[in-house]
């Protein structure tokens, strides 16, 4: 009998489309302005193409979970996944605490293999309870529902954490050890972006369903290049009727800088013709500025080095709701040659099947990577 650990943190991501950059000790905050549970229908999600896609030898596996929020609720009914067994039980509103004991609870009972749910915080709450009980080789599978998630252990969507642990349990994955990376939130809701490495874990090893870690590329003579490229969208794409929708990141907040916006680092801004409009906006806040606008929209976004994510990790707050009222062929990719090194395709996350769908229609993206100089990269959708 094959034991599955399931562990979820409900309040991963909830911080998200509100911009508050992280949800680490700001969930009752972002529920109370109205924000939707994301980690457990994530679940629901992976639980529900894992029924469909392994079809074998179910009856062989045994989840071990908690009952509630943190596993048995998001758990459908309707579906064939194998036995359920709890040996944890959560209620209210839960915290670290809570998610160590689950842990603690999994372990004690005994599994081959871990699926959490939640962010690169969660990740590190685990991996600090596996090195507390010397089991600190066991594997783990990430199903990604944080608002930041750098660390290797995530899958690139809860489709792809099925397709990781379906092909773990047939054999055909071997496990390797990667990074446990986390920003400190309050410095990052501060406009600091500081990524530490905290420890290495165990995971199936799959470049095309695992994202792989976060990797910060710095280049000191790329100086021409960002002033190339500011010099580029203040030429073509800074003009009076031209609203312009900022991503997150170093490489656009130093675009911005040559053209004369003070862009956040770490948050969604707009600005219209020469103006600055709009700073690290919320979801709804970016929809009110869209819908007061008549006139031509271009959205920036800058890859995540190394994993290659152009929409779903750091900026939730683009949301399906607000990619859709952009549309997708208002989105412009924007990387530098450093960057390139270690970003061969656009991955991307909407939350939305039907709008990834669209993404995939398209194969490849056109990327501003230079003064008047485009490339094109291939969409991936995991």
């Amino acid at each position: 009998m094959l034991r599955v650990g399931l562990v979820v943190n409900p309040d991963a991501g909830l911080g998200g489309k509100l911009g508050l950059k992280g949800s680490d000790g700001k969930a009752d905050l972002a529920r109370s302005l109205g924000a939707d549970d994301r980690s457990g229908p994530r679940i629901t999600t992976f639980l529900n193409y894992f029924s469909s896609l392994h079809k074998a030898d179910l009856n062989d596996i045994s989840w071990v979970t908690s009952k509630g929020r943190m596993g048995t609720t998001w758990i459908p009914n309707e579906i064939d996944i194998g036995s359920i067994k709890t040996v944890h039980e959560s209620q209210g509103q839960t915290s670290f605490v809570d998610t160590k004991e689950a842990i603690r609870k999994v372990i004690d009972y005994g599994v081959d293999l871990i699926v959490y749910a939640g962010g690169d915080g969660t990740t590190r709450d685990i991996v600090a309870e596996l090195d507390k009980l010397n089991n600190s080789k066991l594997p783990l599978i990430g199903v990604p529902t944080g608002v930041k998630m750098y660390s290797g252990s995530f899958a690139a969507s809860p489709k792809a954490a099925a397709e990781v642990l379906s092909a773990w349990i047939r054999g055909d994955l071997l496990v390797a050890s990667t990074e446990v990376l986390d920003l400190d939130e309050e410095r990052y809701r501060n406009g600091e972006w500081i990524v530490r490495h905290y420890a290495e874990v165990n995971t199936p090893s799959s470049p095309r369903w695992m994202q792989g870690s976060k990797q910060r590329v710095e280049v000191s003579s790329e100086e021409e290049i960002i002033e190339g490229l500011a010099e580029h969208i203040k030429e073509i794409l800074v003009k009076e009727d031209t609203m312009i929708i900022w991503g997150s990141g170093g490489t656009l907040q130093s675009i911005g800088e040559y053209i004369g916006f003070n862009l956040t680092t770490l948050g969604i801004d707009i600005s219209l013709g020469k103006k600055l409009v709009g700073i690290d906006l919320d979801e709804q806040g970016i929809l009110k500025h869209l819908n007061s606008h008549s006139g031509k929209i271009t959205t920036l976004l800058s890859p995540m080095g190394g994993q290659g994510f152009l929409i779903g990790r750091g900026n939730l707050q683009l949301s399906h709701s607000v990619i859709r009222k952009v549309g997708i062929d208002n989105i412009l990719g924007v990387v530098t040659p450093a960057k390139l090194l270690t970003v061969r395709r656009l991955r991307i996350e909407t939350g939305d099947e039907n709008l990834d769908s669209e993404f995939s229609s398209k194969k490849y993206m056109k990327v501003l990577q230079g003064y008047r100089t485009t490339r094109i990269l291939p969409i991936s959708i995991d």
